[in-house]
């Protein structure tokens, strides 16, 4: 695989941390996106300690400029992108009648509207390099949907749909569009959902027929293909990382 600039956003954790350094680690320079500035920063701190090529920007993708900007520094510092990973996301659990607008606003804000808004700004520049590769991180809770969490299950569904319409529409350029519904993932986010008292984790790993969580790195192994030169036969797909639980 050519190396290329990989831009990555909600890298400073979890998943994203995970995919932004097995890109690196597949020869890639890397962008981390974060608006959590200080985690983006160490992150790619860490790779160019390792010999590899990595900025951290400080980017919420609530903020479209904000966006616009970020791709800016990277076209500067890295080159043009041409591997974007959609994986920053929010996730929120309660009963359906208790969601406000402002909430309902703020996660679609996050996971679909940033997802579309970072998608907008580096398009033109894989169009132009006649390649490129975008995978949106959505979730398996898609599959069946989730009681109590309307306002993340339907923004994620959404970002299947926008991946099958955008795999559809830039294929002619080279690019392909995927995404992977991760199933359940050993993350910061579900450790914090487990405190909470919102999962057990003993019952989630019998349900799964492999008999383990999910790790960040299970995720980042099939992005790493997916963003790769052997994978330009496969757009418009939903690759479920599930451990066998939604297949």
């Amino acid at each position: 695989m050519s190396p290329r600039v990989a831009v990555v956003t909600g890298g400073g954790s979890g998943i994203g941390l995970a995919i932004g350094r097995r890109l690196a680690a597949d020869g890639n320079a890397v962008a981390f996106f974060d608006r959590d500035g200080a985690s983006a920063k160490a992150a790619a701190e860490q790779i160019t300690a390792d010999g590899g090529s990595a900025i951290g920007v400080q980017v919420d993708v609530t903020d479209r400029a904000g966006i616009h900007a970020g791709i800016d520094e990277v076209k500067t510092r890295l080159g043009a992108p041409q591997i974007l990973v959609n994986s920053a996301g929010k996730t929120v659990a309660g009963p359906t009648l208790e969601v406000t607008p402002d909430l309902w606003e703020l996660v679609h804000a996050i996971n679909l509207t940033g997802t579309f808004d970072c998608c907008q700004a580096v398009i033109p520049h894989m169009i132009e390099a006649g390649w490129g590769r975008i995978v949106n991180i959505s979730s398996s809770s898609t599959h069946g949907g989730v009681a109590q969490m309307a306002a993340y299950v339907s923004s994620k569904s959404a970002v299947n749909g926008l991946t099958k319409v955008l795999a559809l529409e830039f294929a002619k350029y080279g690019i392909t569009v995927n995404a992977i519904p991760p199933g359940f993932i050993d993350t910061p986010m579900m450790r914090d959902h487990e405190s909470q008292g919102l999962i057990s984790v003993e019952q989630q790993i019998e349900r799964t027929p492999v008999g383990r969580a999910g790790t960040p790195e299970d995720i980042a192994a099939a992005c790493s293909f997916l963003a790769s030169d052997e994978a330009g036969y496969i757009t418009g797909q939903l690759v479920g990382v599930n451990g066998g639980r939604n297949t």
